[in-house]
């Protein structure tokens, strides 16, 4: 059964989500019919059916990126890992040229999360294939993936990840990045309620319209991501 707390942060990413997927329509001739991805986690369907659809990306106030196959599964990660919070152990070491994050739960079903969640993005960042919703470090991570260097151990209970760079702006992007993560840690639904915010606040253009000058500037303040 979900608390009360599940319902307000499905709720509010539905709005935002919904939003999106409306604007997207408007601009697409594919988003009325698209179809809709199913969330992958129990009690979150609705946030899917209300907005998570491929064309989602296109809107000015949803994800920040395009949705792909994979995405309705590593968005039921997240949600578990964001409602699960308490349950998640992390630590972080800064490195003159990065981070080492170690992030880990006594819960087998969280731990495999955790697990899943870094060997997807990981995978994603290899890739190019950014997954964000409201982060303002992702765009440059990924922006520069081929120039950071990752390792990543994986643990009975989660998961050790290092990445480096010998760009100081991509090392600052990875440490406020882990920094963004751990506010997820420490405060889970509350903090994601607070990104979901931020991120309306961004305007159209997201982190990269306003380094180009284009988004609100509201929506300068601290955004939050993902559990990595």
């Amino acid at each position: 059964m979900r608390t009360s707390s599940q319902f307000i942060i499905a709720a509010a990413a539905a709005a935002v989500f919904a939003a999106s997927a409306a604007m997207a329509q408007q601009s697409s001739p594919r988003g009325a019919g698209a179809d809709m991805h199913n969330h992958g986690s129990a009690g979150h369907e609705s946030m899917m059916r209300q907005g998570m659809g491929p064309g989602m990306g296109r809107g000015p106030v949803g994800m920040l990126t395009t949705q792909d196959a994979n995405s309705a599964t590593d968005m039921g990660i997240t949600m578990n890992l964001v409602h699960e919070n308490t349950r998640i152990k992390r630590t972080v070491t800064r490195l003159p040229d990065g981070i080492k994050t170690v992030t880990e739960s006594d819960d087998p079903k969280i731990a495999q999360d955790i697990k899943a969640h870094v060997a997807s993005m990981s995978g994603r960042l290899a890739e190019g294939k950014e997954f964000n919703i409201f982060s303002t470090t992702l765009p440059v991570i990924f922006d520069n993936a081929k120039n950071i260097k990752s390792t990543v151990e994986y643990t009975a209970r989660g998961a050790i990840v290092t990445r480096t760079a010998q760009d100081p702006k991509v090392v600052a992007a990875l440490q406020a990045h882990a920094d963004e993560v751990t506010e997820l840690v420490k405060e889970g639904p509350v903090a994601f309620h607070r990104g979901i915010d931020s991120r309306v606040a961004m305007g159209p253009g997201g982190p990269r319209g306003a380094s180009a000058g284009t988004a609100n500037p509201a929506g300068q303040g601290r955004q939050l991501q993902h559990a990595h």
